[in-house]
């Protein structure tokens, strides 16, 4: 794949479902935190805190070679995204409060995931690649993921006939352009790939369902509602791959780097759909027992 198309193409593939994302939201999205404060603020501190521990831990149990142990970190720094919103409308989770925590995690992760990769880095080495994202990346990373937000929000705002009517265009556009991204970032690193696959897998694997598991257990054990549970646990468990692969590729310039990303992009929807009904299950055998 041509690199300069990569470096061009990927940020305006990003910028559009990141634009997408923002012609579903509105400010109120931001106050209604304020309203189920609890809910948000476990669901918040599980994709913060304790995801990037419980990677961190799973790239060295599966003693990961340096740069793709940074493309996990990096993929666990990724806040959720649209495909949260729709797992959770399926499975009978707070839409509500995924729209809002998506809201607030995009703009958190223009501060946190620099500071993760940075410390990412510092640890594992990966080559003669400087220490993490300083202030002109971090730039790269506010523009990536904030503008398109607020210029979606804008469009929303002034023409709201028109934000709806583009919402299932934008929406159809972003699952074809995931696709793309994906498989781009499969080939530009096609050799890497197949030489570290089989680790890959597993550790993507245990990584996305863990953190569904987790996103949903963690609010369970502090009384929080099953709807809001559920809510939790995709916006815990599904990570934005576009986003990683994008900062990957783009701000870090490692096309390994992408490949934890896309081969997550891949498993996350059969993985996320199988603990949905999982989750569906569960809640059909507890009412037959009443």
């Amino acid at each position: 794949m041509d690199s300069s198309i990569v470096l061009i193409g990927l940020p305006i593939a990003l910028g559009i479902i990141m634009f997408g994302l923002g012609l579903d939201l509105t400010p109120a999205d931001f106050a209604r935190v304020a309203q189920r404060p609890k809910a948000a603020i476990v669901a918040l501190t599980c994709q913060l805190i304790v995801l990037p521990l419980v990677c961190f831990g799973l790239c060295l149990a599966f003693n990961l070679p340096p740069l793709l142990a940074v493309g996990m970190m990096l993929l666990a720094a990724s806040p959720g995204g649209t495909t949260a919103n729709l797992y959770s409308h399926l499975f009978r989770g707070d839409v509500a409060l995924n729209i809002s925590l998506t809201a607030i995690n995009s703009v958190i992760a223009v501060f946190t995931l620099p500071i993760i990769v940075n410390l990412s880095v510092a640890y594992f080495q990966p080559g003669d690649m400087q220490v993490g994202l300083q202030f002109r990346k971090t730039l790269e990373v506010f523009l990536i993921v904030l503008v398109p937000v607020m210029a979606g929000m804008a469009v929303r705002r002034m023409r709201p006939a028109f934000a709806k009517a583009m919402d299932k265009p934008v929406r159809l556009a972003s699952i074809l352009i995931l696709t793309l991204v994906i498989l781009g970032a499969a080939l530009s690193g096609r050799e890497a790939l197949l030489a570290n696959l089989g680790s890959l897998v597993g550790i993507v694997v245990a990584f996305c369902l863990l953190s569904l598991s987790l996103g949903f257990a963690i609010p369970r054990l502090l009384r929080i509602d099953r709807a809001q549970s559920i809510a939790s646990s995709f916006e815990v468990g599904l990570h934005n791959a576009t986003l990683a692969i994008v900062i990957a590729q783009s701000v870090l310039q490692s096309p390994q780097m992408t490949l934890p990303a896309a081969i997550y992009g891949v498993l996350m929807f059969p993985l996320a759909a199988a603990f949905g009904f999982i989750l569906t299950r569960q809640r059909t055998a507890l009412g037959s027992r009443r």
